[in-house]
């Protein structure tokens, strides 16, 4: 299968929430700004350290796991509902998300965020993911025009491409 040609950009995405139960309840985001952007991506999620002395290089080795971060806004529609879910709901496990179960072990509550970019549309052979597993996400929420949630989140698990 040949690389794709076709420059994608933010109509193309789509972003969905999963909780970790075993079937996982999931939210796809709607009303994205369209700016989901991950950082801190490395080669075996780890550190280069360079060993070095006199100013000349011996090795790079690899060192301490790193974690990814990223963020993405939404515009607000709505704040915390008891019966329908919202993506504020959603990211705090509270109102009708309180069940939520987390994707990891521990007393931290995490989640799986996955970006889907449309590419059999485009002629591609497949659309295209970017998966990040265990994201703690913390939530900052601001007035405008639109008023936006705005989330950010540390990856503590995997971030698979396809």
């Amino acid at each position: 299968m040949a690389a794709s040609t076709v420059i994608k950009h933010f109509t193309d995405g789509t972003i969905k929430f999963e909780d970790g139960t075993g079937t996982p309840v999931a939210l796809t985001v709607v009303a994205g700004q369209g700016d989901f952007s991950i950082s801190g991506l490395a080669q075996a999620d780890r550190e280069a350290v360079p060993y070095q002395s006199r100013g000349v290089l011996h090795s790079l080795r690899q060192g301490a796991r790193t974690f990814p971060s990223g963020s993405l806004s939404i515009m607000l529609a709505d704040l915390s509902d008891g019966t329908d879910g919202t993506i504020a709901d959603f990211i705090l496990k509270q109102g009708s998300y309180s069940a939520n179960a987390s994707t990891s072990a521990g007393d931290g509550y995490t989640i799986d965020i996955e970006l889907t970019i449309e590419g059999t549309d485009v002629g591609d052979s497949a659309d295209h993911t970017i998966k990040a597993s265990d994201c703690h996400c913390t939530l900052d929420i601001a007035e405008g025009s639109p008023d936006t949630l705005s989330v950010s989140f540390t990856c503590y698990g995997s971030v698979a491409m396809t």
